[in-house]
């Protein structure tokens, strides 16, 4: 079987950039997409780095799946992780810039199973990827399908907080002055 054509990695990285310096030139007018049927959206991913602490932003292609969003882990085909998915594993929160000015706060978490089955089958039907399962195999693991999905604000790390503050007991006095 033959190789799927790769462009060299310092053309996909130009490529990177390129589409950076445009959302940027643009004021995010040109660059983002939501997905139609046979095409992937454009999104801005921004996640916290994991040694520096510091926003990290990256534009992926993504697809829907009901209210969550769903991407692949690929580092342009190459073997290695990107930095955007170790960050998501080291915290799994982050923030996603959609076509339009959305923005919404997101959980990140890997597919499994049936659902990273049906969601690696349902990304077949987009242009954007390539031929996934060749490029997958190129990369000699599994590729990691991730899901983002709305982030749910949980009022019960608030309460445990607030339960968890000790306030100074009163002075007590056992007898008058």
């Amino acid at each position: 079987m033959k190789k799927p054509f790769l462009p060299p990695r310092w053309f996909v990285r130009g490529a990177w950039r390129t589409h950076r310096l445009l959302l940027r030139a643009t004021g995010d007018r040109v660059g983002l997409r939501p997905p139609v049927p046979g095409r992937c959206g454009m999104l801005r991913l921004t996640t916290t780095g994991r040694r520096s602490g510091e926003p990290r932003a990256v534009v992926l292609c993504y697809i829907e799946d009901g209210d969550r969003l769903v991407t692949l882990a690929m580092n342009g085909w190459d073997r290695a992780d990107p930095a955007w998915w170790l960050n998501l594993r080291a915290n799994g929160s982050a923030t996603v810039d959609l076509a339009g000015g959305g923005s919404r706060p997101v959980t990140a978490a890997v597919a499994t199973g049936e659902e990273r089955e049906r969601l690696w089958a349902a990304l077949h039907d987009y242009e954007g990827y390539g031929d996934i399962d060749a490029f997958a195999a190129r990369r000699g693991r599994e590729t990691a399908v991730v899901v983002l999905s709305p982030a749910v604000a949980d009022p019960a790390p608030a309460a445990a907080r607030a339960s968890q503050r000790t306030v100074p007991d009163a002075p007590t006095t056992t007898g008058s002055r």
